[in-house]
């Protein structure tokens, strides 16, 4: 599955050459292959729930704090 990514702020980006940041990728890629390969499928669709219970968490506790500060506008 393709995970989607978000454009993000790269203050480092011209000093980094264009190759180095293609093999970061690569070797991220590859170590993330090597993970799911070593883990039970299992605990890999486990640990992917977990990961979005705590995002939705996280998303709570936000939309909480939105609440508090607009109701004190």
């Amino acid at each position: 599955m393709a995970e989607k990514t978000t454009p993000r702020k790269r203050p480092f980006e011209k000093m980094i050459p264009e190759e180095a940041i293609e093999h970061a990728k690569t070797a991220r890629a590859e170590i993330r292959k090597s993970f799911q390969a070593f883990m039970p499928p299992e605990f890999v669709a486990h640990h992917r729930t977990a990961r979005v219970e705590m995002l939705k968490a996280m998303r709570a506790v936000m939309d909480s704090v939105i609440e508090r500060v607009e109701s004190k506008e």
